[in-house]
């Protein structure tokens, strides 16, 4: 049975996700953001595994002057 997600990575896009990935896992890297303080404890995490969904500029400028 043939995965529609990798086919769509090799024969669509020409993207091999084992090429950039250095195995064969075909997994996707989460986009996040971190603020780590100056005394090297992380002050602010945000991810979202739906890579169009950003964090709002006015929440990571609170955070940072919450640092």
């Amino acid at each position: 049975m043939k995965d529609p997600l990798k086919s769509l990575y090799k024969d669509t896009f020409k993207i091999s996700l084992p090429n950039y990935n250095g195995d064969d896992s075909w997994t996707l890297p989460i986009p996040a953001r971190f603020i780590i303080g100056t005394d090297g404890v992380i002050k602010y995490v945000e991810y979202s595994i739906d890579y169009t969904k950003r964090p709002n500029p006015d929440v990571l400028v609170e955070a940072l002057e919450a640092i």
